[in-house]
């Protein structure tokens, strides 16, 4: 091979070697002028929007009978969930008030000393079973079942009443102090909800 090749080959190298370079430039010009093309249209919807067609439930007469009657149900299974609910908590804590006013479990079956001291402790002012927590669980739950309608509370609030009222009669007429306390504190919590709405109890 002689010199002279040498150099020439090297000058056909430097040609081919940059073509690709120019090829490639030139394809990247190309789409990028396409992409500002693409990129900038902007097509026109054809002016005549569509509206999705719908229609209303028609219920017959006896459905919707059937659907007041429904709805007046559930109220008066709400009532009826909070009566026996506040009988069931006031007669739970009337019998933890009775043995946490026993002095010993000397005479006593199945009771012991560490027993007394557990009732005790739950029916103190902020035990589980005391004044505050009780009533306020039976606002809580009053509350959560009339959402924040006044005149569903009044409901709940006579339902609690009524469930008092089940309690003492299970309890052969009369429940423990604590128990008279918790209404009235409840009946408390449900004044002062009245007086941020601006209605009378």
């Amino acid at each position: 091979m002689s010199v002279s090749n040498v150099g020439t080959s090297t000058d056909v190298y430097s040609a081919y070697a940059a073509q690709p370079a120019q090829t490639a430039s030139k394809a990247a010009d190309k789409t990028e002028g396409k992409a500002a093309e693409t990129a900038a249209v902007y097509e026109k919807s054809s002016g005549a929007t569509s509206k999705s067609s719908y229609s209303i439930n028609k219920m017959s007469k006896s459905d919707r009978e059937a659907l007041v009657q429904q709805l007046k149900q559930d109220e008066i299974n709400r009532r009826q969930q909070l009566t026996n609910l506040v009988s069931e908590m006031l007669s739970k804590q009337a019998g933890t008030s009775n043995l946490a006013s026993l002095f010993s479990a000397e005479n006593l079956k199945n009771v012991s000393a560490s027993d007394i001291a557990q009732a005790k402790e739950d029916v103190s002012e902020n035990g589980y079973w005391g004044i505050n927590q009780t009533s306020q669980r039976l606002f809580d739950f009053a509350s959560a079942l009339a959402g924040d309608d006044v005149d569903k509370m009044k409901e709940m609030q006579a339902a609690m009443e009524k469930g008092f009222k089940q309690a003492e009669e299970a309890w052969g007429g009369s429940l423990p102090e604590i128990s008279r306390q918790t209404i009235e504190a409840a009946n408390k919590m449900f004044d002062d909800y009245y007086a941020s709405k601006g209605v009378s109890a």
